[in-house]
């Protein structure tokens, strides 16, 4: 069975690696766009509920263009949806792509190098911009100037998935958020994963799916390693304590480990389905 989150096709137009596998009016490559606003939802149909949020610069394949929706696929980790097409651009319009990624818990544009000026935008974590030079403290970028010091290369991945996403620590609970405006539990561990380069796609049924390697139930946990309940994914702080986005704090948030599986149990959500460990990490 096909899972609709990861197929390229609609009524109307289907990508063309699937000719012969669904049936479609119309087959396409597609065309890569980026996203060009901080945050744009990624939906289920158009006007429709939020399936993941992508953030500025990240790139899609647009398949469609119909009637101001985009009909797209994320390049991070293959979700299908529909973006407003005012959020997109041609991807090579300006021979600029992505260079460095938003590495603070969040930023702020401004129109000039001047941190008195009023900012134009707020950027999360995560977020990517092509830096044209340097002005001073400023990164200059096509949208605007960004302080050099929430910048990293994106040739330089981070190394601790957990401390990335401490950076969320307090951020709102948000159903399919992936931003510091609002992130969910999955989201959470996209943040960590991808910033680290490992890659990962965006539900917790597809993490536990493809993420890592199985831990027996008797294995001792470390930092990094991935529980996972039906429905709900949290990362391993330490032996200890999780760090997780979750509606019982409505936020991402600390909690002792054995609290959490006691908790989560009690409120009928059964119980862990299983621990993961993480490929390539290094000691930190």
């Amino acid at each position: 069975m096909t899972d609709r989150r990861l197929t390229p096709a609609n009524a109307r137009v289907a990508h063309v690696a699937l000719r012969g596998q669904v049936s479609a009016p119309r087959f396409t490559k597609g065309a890569a766009r980026l996203v060009t606003v901080p945050a744009a939802d990624l939906l289920h149909a158009p006007g429709g509920r939020r399936e993941r949020q992508l953030l500025m610069g990240d790139s899609v394949t647009c398949l469609e263009d119909h009637k101001g929706w985009s009909f797209v696929q994320a390049a991070r980790d293959g979700f299908v949806g529909y973006l407003r097409s005012d959020q997109l651009c041609w991807e090579g319009d300006d021979d600029t792509p992505p260079t460095h990624r938003v590495s603070a818990r969040a930023t702020h544009l401004y129109p000039t190098p001047d941190f008195k000026a009023h900012e134009l935008a707020l950027l999360s974590q995560g977020a990517r911009l092509h830096v044209l030079g340097r002005d001073g403290r400023f990164a200059q970028t096509p949208q605007g100037f960004v302080p050099a010091a929430h910048l990293t290369p994106l040739d330089q991945p981070a190394i601790d998935p957990v401390g990335v996403a401490d950076l969320f620590l307090g951020t709102p609970y948000l159903w399919g958020g992936n931003s510091v405006s609002g992130i969910d539990c999955s989201g959470l561990v996209q943040a960590g994963c991808l910033t680290c380069d490992i890659a990962c796609p965006g539900d917790s049924d597809l993490q536990q799916a493809s993420l890592g390697t199985d831990l027996p139930d008797d294995a001792p946990l470390q930092r990094g390693d991935l529980l996972f309940w039906k429905g709900h994914v949290a990362w391993v702080v330490d032996a200890g304590t999780l760090l997780h986005a979750n509606v019982h704090h409505m936020a991402v948030a600390y909690e002792p480990l054995h609290d959490a599986i006691d908790r989560i149990a009690r409120q009928g959500d059964g119980p862990v389905t299983a621990r993961k460990r993480l490929k390539g990490l290094r000691d930190v």
